[in-house]
């Protein structure tokens, strides 16, 4: 703005310079005409001056006296005379012309000062508020003639920052409402570009928030099912309902997903909104209770029919041979042992399961923890001739529970030589990161199809149920783990190859 107001003063005294020397030209350049109207006049005074003398004093003269009387007092300028003041003219001139200037560049300097200083201000303060800064305000007053536009000015900023406050405080709620709302909610814009995530769906998914901000929802590695239900709202451009089963991280979740397409001001489509209701509890929950008594009773049966068939052959007579009689006794002994340790396994189950179960966590190495966990299985391990490769660094210390570590472990070594073939190997490492303590429980075993490792936490689930059945599991082993290792916040994966084996990785907080 002070560039305006200096273009301003420059043109502005540019003109009252050009309008001074102009004039200052033409007076001096009238000078010499003045000079001779001036004798001119000055000799006819003259003469009026001598005749009326002559007359007053009644002198007589002859006519060619009067002349020469006349032309000895003509007032003549001589040439060098009337340059040299003809130059001094100039000079004041000049002088003046300056004075002049200077005096009317200060006056017109001031005038214009005050003039523009309110433009200004309003400019500055139009400029501060088209970048974003409500808060700016205009000089305002009311001796200024520009106050009117200050005011409005003011009055603009005012409303501007009313506006962008309850904008924030909208937009915070709005922020607040999706980012501690129960359900992962996804906004795709209509090129397929996703806009909005909250919280809850990039830790469903595992997800940064650079990983999924801008991208196509195609190449995040979102799960099959979903990507197909995103492309039928698309399609169809109708809001959605569908029940789904997806794998997210080796674990199987059932969401109730709801699409809606997202119309903007004047019927504009701007894209979809996926809504996704996390019912794998609920569902879990119906299944056990469909599944309860199917399973259970499943499982029972057989030791119960067992036990009910030998005992009616020994009653029927067959206990009169002795070696059949404890042939039979020690079938039925095996009978009730794995009916004891079902009845076990689902008592253990349903208190881990229980609302408010917690674990005793205290500072713990997890060194002494696998070594109490292999000689606690080793006899199970001789029976099959297999053998242990134990491979730790040094300690590792997390916090947990000791004797619920232990469970963890040993079934997990359990379950490894139970699906493992004679003459095999069973290794065991320890090792960490910044975040976690970690054990690995490896197996040279079948193996576990892929689609099948999500499944292998189910309770009752088996891999292979002739083997695990024969060899004493009751099938609820690694459903306790995982809830044992969820109550220690921690996570446990799973890594299989069909005929290779199958290595178990149990991660515990360190803190």
């Amino acid at each position: 703005m002070k560039s305006m107001s200096n273009r301003l003063f420059l043109t502005f005294m540019l003109l009252l310079g050009t309008i001074l020397a102009v004039l200052m030209i033409v007076i001096g350049q009238l000078f010499p005409v003045y000079i001779e109207q001036y004798n001119e006049q000055a000799n006819v005074e003259m003469q009026e001056s001598i005749n009326r003398v002559l007359d007053e004093r009644m002198i007589e003269l002859s006519k060619e006296d009067k002349e020469a009387l006349y032309t000895a007092q003509n007032i003549e300028v001589k040439d060098s005379l009337l340059s040299t003041v003809h130059a001094r003219l100039y000079v004041v001139l000049a002088i003046l012309f300056i004075i002049a200037l200077m005096l009317m560049a200060i006056v017109s300097r001031y005038m214009i000062r005050n003039f523009t200083a309110p433009i200004d201000n309003v400019t500055d303060t139009a400029l501060e508020l088209a970048k974003g800064n409500y808060r700016a305000r205009a000089h305002e007053n009311e001796h200024e003639r520009m106050m009117p536009l200050s005011h409005s000015i003011n009055i603009l900023a005012r409303n501007l920052q009313d506006i962008t406050t309850i904008r924030e405080v909208e937009e915070e709620r709005l922020k607040t409402l999706i980012e501690n709302m129960g359900s992962s909610l996804m906004m795709i814009g209509r090129e397929g570009n996703i806009s909005i995530v909250n919280r809850v769906f990039l830790e469903r998914f595992g997800m940064q928030i650079d990983d999924v901000q801008g991208k196509v929802f195609r190449t995040i590695g979102l799960p099959k099912s979903l990507e197909q239900f995103i492309d039928h709202v698309f399609l169809t451009e109708m809001p959605y309902r569908q029940q789904i089963k997806m794998e997210v991280q080796q674990e199987l979740y059932n969401k109730e997903v709801y699409g809606a397409p997202v119309i903007g001001d004047h019927g504009r489509w701007l894209g979809v909104v996926i809504v996704m209701h996390d019912i794998t509890e609920l569902v879990r929950l119906e299944q056990i209770r469909k599944d309860f008594v199917a399973n259970v009773s499943h499982e029972l049966r057989t030791p119960i029919t067992s036990i009910k068939g030998f005992s009616e052959t020994l009653l029927d007579g067959a206990y009169k041979d002795e070696k059949m009689l404890l042939s039979f006794l020690e079938i039925i002994y095996k009978e009730s042992n794995r009916l004891q340790m079902l009845i076990q396994d689902l008592l253990e189950l349903s208190k881990i399961e229980q609302h408010g179960f917690t674990v005793n966590i205290m500072p713990m190495g997890l060194q002494d923890v696998l070594i109490r966990g292999a000689e606690l299985t080793g006899p199970r391990l001789d029976e099959k001739n297999m053998s242990f490769y134990v491979d730790i660094e040094r300690d590792v210390q997390v916090m947990g529970d000791a004797n619920r570590i232990i469970q963890i472990v040993t079934n997990l070594i359990t379950n490894a030589i139970t699906y493992s073939p004679e003459n095999t190997t069973v290794t065991i490492r320890l090792k960490e990161n910044e975040t976690y303590g970690i054990l690995e429980i490896e197996d040279q075993g079948i193996g576990i199809e892929k689609h099948e490792i999500a499944r292998v936490f189910e309770r009752f689930y088996r891999v292979d149920r002739a083997r695990s059945r024969n060899s004493g599991g009751t099938g609820l082993g690694l459903a306790i783990v995982k809830h044992l290792v969820e109550a220690h916040h921690g996570r446990i994966q799973v890594e299989s190859e069909v005929g290779v084996g199958t290595k178990m990785i149990v991660m515990i907080p360190k803190n």
